[in-house]
């Protein structure tokens, strides 16, 4: 009989009361599509060892590496059932000092990989239940991405015609600093909500990209209101030889697995796909996120109004006393509102496909995406607007046409 220690037992097992807490389980290896399958594959693995089933888990875990021999996690796994045969294991990797040779670091980052993979599957978000930031999606927002930094993962979102639905969601790496990046070359990862704004083809990449990139817009507009600096983050894969990086890895970037990321290239669209990027996601119910969309709307419309009758002095009491618009102060900006309001010649002006994204931290920030078209035209301008809330009442701190 194989001999597994407790440890390791407990270590590799997976939680059965994960599916009470709204997982819908692991898909079996037949039929799961590329993108996921090794990770999918390896938690089998985990499950039997927690089992005790080592001979299943042996045969499972010889497979895998055969089809994946980069995955690294995998290969320490796989590593680990072999010598399980002759000598009792008492933790993850558990290579005799005499050999190590130098690879403490590689072993804690795989095990820190392994122990991150397993939080995420066991801490699923609630059924049904969608981040805080994601308030109001228009149909132009076909997809929505939400990184949860606390869980190394990346959640994809499809925005059908009910609202919200996860649809997949993928082990990640972050900068090799942790969080929140203030300046060029600190190798944080930005905290915020972005756009994708292009796709990067591998062929003009450093292998060191592997399958592509989606870079995104940091710094955005709050960003730059708050004189941070830096720029090229992108979701981008891992080099041929690599399946993926430990939780710490990159220069600041998100990175995922390629056969992740070619799905997520695949699927979302560049300029419309939100990305938020936080440090620990918070999940609500969509009646939550729709009830704060309505309650912002109150002043959106409010502004709306005094624009769309021409009480220009109503609507600069809208905007913020930092205002900034591409260098534009209020002061530069209300001659741009005066020839808007002239133009509508009296007519009403109409939000289309609104987008509500919030952003909390120490200030409280919306983000409005939305088309501002003239009564008896089908077509206008699409404006984004940044407010932030002074007490009770939302401020616009920047306002541009995408």
């Amino acid at each position: 009989m194989l001999a597994l220690s407790a440890a390791l037992l407990a270590q590799h097992a997976y939680s059965k009361n994960v599916k009470k807490k709204g997982h819908t389980g692991t898909p079996a290896v037949v039929n799961a599509p590329k993108d996921g399958v090794a990770e999918a594959r390896l938690i089998e693995i985990y499950k039997l060892i927690g089992r005790a089933d080592v001979k299943q888990a042996l045969a499972r875990a010889e497979h895998l590496v055969q089809d994946f021999p980069n995955f690294q996690l995998a290969q320490l796994v796989y590593g680990d059932l072999l010598s399980s045969r002759t000598r009792v294991l008492k933790t993850l990797g558990d290579i005799p000092i005499n050999q190590l040779e130098g690879s403490d670091v590689t072993l804690n980052e795989l095990r820190n990989e392994s122990y991150m993979r397993i939080k995420a599957l066991r801490e699923r978000p609630p059924l049904g239940a969608i981040p805080s930031e994601f308030l109001l999606l228009s149909p132009r927002n076909k997809h929505a991405i939400a990184i949860d930094a606390s869980r190394a993962r990346l959640y994809l979102f499809e925005n059908q015609a009910n609202g919200l639905t996860l649809v997949a969601d993928y082990y990640i790496s972050i900068g090799k600093s942790g969080l929140e990046k203030k300046v060029e070359g600190d190798l944080r990862t930005p905290l915020g909500i972005y756009f994708i704004t292009s796709l990067l083809n591998p062929n003009t990449l450093k292998d060191y990209y592997g399958s592509g990139a989606l870079p995104i817009n940091y710094p955005n507009v709050l960003d730059i209101k708050r004189g941070k600096t830096g720029g090229g983050i992108w979701l981008h894969g891992t080099p041929r030889a690599q399946f993926s990086r430990p939780p710490l890895a990159s220069d600041g970037c998100v990175v995922l697995t390629n056969p992740d990321l070619e799905h997520i290239i695949k699927t979302v669209e560049i300029r419309s796909t939100p990305v938020v990027i936080s440090s620990a996601l918070k999940w609500v119910s969509a009646q939550t996120a729709h009830a704060e969309a309505n309650h912002f709307e109150n002043s959106l419309k409010a502004w709306l109004k005094a624009k769309s009758e021409g009480r220009i002095d109503e609507v600069a009491a809208f905007y913020a006393n930092d205002f900034n618009s591409n260098g534009k102060s209020i002061v530069e900006w209300l001659p741009v509102l005066r020839r808007e309001v002239a133009k509508s010649q009296g007519r009403a002006i109409e939000v289309k496909d609104l987008s509500l994204l919030r952003w909390t931290d120490a200030s409280d920030t919306m983000l409005a995406t939305f088309g501002e078209v003239l009564g008896g035209q089908r077509t206008g301008q699409t404006k984004r607007q940044y407010w932030i809330r002074h007490s009770n009442q939302w401020k616009i701190f920047y306002e541009g046409v995408i």
